[in-house]
């Protein structure tokens, strides 16, 4: 006779259930599809653009309609705009943090792997995004907290490499370099002028040539360190 319990339909329950046959739902949840997945990576996209041109109070339907997509799928994924702001900026600082890496990982010249940095981190736009951080915006969110330490890591082991290699002058810090780019890639207020990137680049390459040993100057003050950059939102 056959013991109990290993029948079909016991098989299939211990196959189906793995934590007991207890009528219990053990189904695994289901992945996003690709789709959704492509069209919260356009929304993201879309708003970074509008935010740096317009500002972090752009309307929500503009950002659908630029992403080309119905507002009804925005909300899906994005409930209201803190939520949206809050992916924006996690998107930006990792896709900074991406760019060190892939610098370092592909330059063998530790100051070349800073310039390759430079230029690629300033096509994110991070000054004309400050408004959006300086906002009223939680920046006490774990995930977002993580996301900061690995930018503020990848762009100080640049820079270390560079100064240790005896490329790079050893007064200045990561804090300088980040401050730098902010300010550069900030819009120019009442300018009139549609696209600032070949001016952006032409002066960050006054900057690097600034950042490049031996030093030619003597500097005021002390470099800008990652406390001193967040200083400021603490209050």
């Amino acid at each position: 006779m056959r013991p109990v319990g290993t029948g079909t339909q016991g098989g299939e329950c211990a196959r189906s259930a793995p934590a007991g046959c207890d009528g219990a739902d053990a189904r695994p949840v289901p992945r996003p599809r690709a789709d959704a997945l492509r069209n919260r990576e356009r929304i993201v996209a879309a708003a970074r653009e509008m935010f740096v041109e317009f500002g972090s109070a752009v309307p929500l339907d503009e950002i659908a309609r630029r992403a080309g997509i119905g507002n009804a799928t925005l909300y899906r994924h994005f409930a209201d705009r803190p939520t949206l702001i809050h992916e924006v900026v996690l998107s930006v600082v990792s896709r900074i943090a991406d760019r060190a890496d892939e610098a370092a990982a592909e330059e063998d010249d530790p100051f070349d792997a800073l310039r390759r940095f430079v230029h690629a981190a300033s096509a994110e736009r991070i000054g004309a995004l400050c408004p959006v951080l300086s906002g009223a915006f939680d920046v006490g969110r774990p995930e977002l907290d993580a996301g900061r330490a690995r930018m503020e890591r990848t762009v100080r082991e640049l820079i270390e490499r560079a100064q240790a290699a005896g490329r790079m002058r050893t007064d200045v810090a990561v804090g300088d370099v980040l401050v730098a780019i902010a300010q550069l890639t900030r819009p120019l207020p009442h300018t009139g002028c549609p696209d600032m990137g070949d001016f952006i680049h032409r002066h960050l390459e006054i900057f690097l040539d600034g950042l490049q040993a031996p030093a030619r100057s003597q500097l005021t003050g002390r470099a800008a360190t990652i406390e001193d950059l967040r200083a400021p939102m603490a209050h």
